[in-house]
């Protein structure tokens, strides 16, 4: 009988042990610190059957009640676009492109309004050579979302982190501009 107390007492301190040490956690959690950080604009012109000279986008699949010239009805359920947008420093769609955004993005909810999105930023400067890759899901009417940068090349080779993007300006369907302010944290 005193073996077994014995046995209780020692388990019920082993328990407690066990406990306290995983609740302590000692350190506090690591605050990451992004390697790169930088702010660019790009700037989406979707194609609606008048505007082919400024068009940097367009409709490439539609559900069967839409077309190619037009965003399908409510919230665009269906419809993909690709893109090869002109990427900016500053909010100005007239201002000196430092490289293009190429990709797509498609509406995936019948539910919200909200996109996915799978892109590459082609830059090409004095200050930025290579590229960076971004995907992720894009629920609009937030006013900021993040998206992950999943890998890059040249000056962001292996880089990984991610973007904070907000829509900074639209017109309709027509016209958008999105914020993309990206934070690196992985480089190489």
């Amino acid at each position: 009988m005193g073996a077994s107390r014995s046995l209780v007492v020692l388990l019920f301190l082993f328990l407690m042990l066990i406990s306290f040490s995983s609740a302590y956690q000692g350190k506090k959690k690591k605050q990451y610190k992004p390697c790169k950080q930088m702010v660019l604009y790009f700037h989406d012109v979707l194609y609606n059957g008048q505007n082919a000279a400024n068009a940097t986008s367009a409709i490439v699949g539609a559900p069967q009640w839409g077309n190619l010239t037009i965003l399908a009805d409510k919230l665009h359920f269906g419809n993909v676009v690709v893109f090869d947008d002109p990427i900016t420093l500053d909010n100005n769609f007239h201002s000196k492109p430092i490289g293009r955004a190429q990709g797509l993005y498609l509406y995936d909810s019948k539910s919200t309004f909200t996109s996915w999105l799978g892109f590459t930023f082609v830059l090409n400067t004095t200050d930025f050579q290579g590229t960076l890759n971004f995907i992720g899901a894009d629920p609009i009417m937030v006013k900021t979302r993040d998206i992950t940068v999943v890998s890059g090349t040249g000056d962001f080779f292996m880089h990984r982190g991610i973007a904070t993007i907000m829509t900074d300006s639209y017109e309709g369907d027509v016209y958008f501009r999105l914020r993309v302010d990206i934070k690196l944290y992985e480089c190489w």
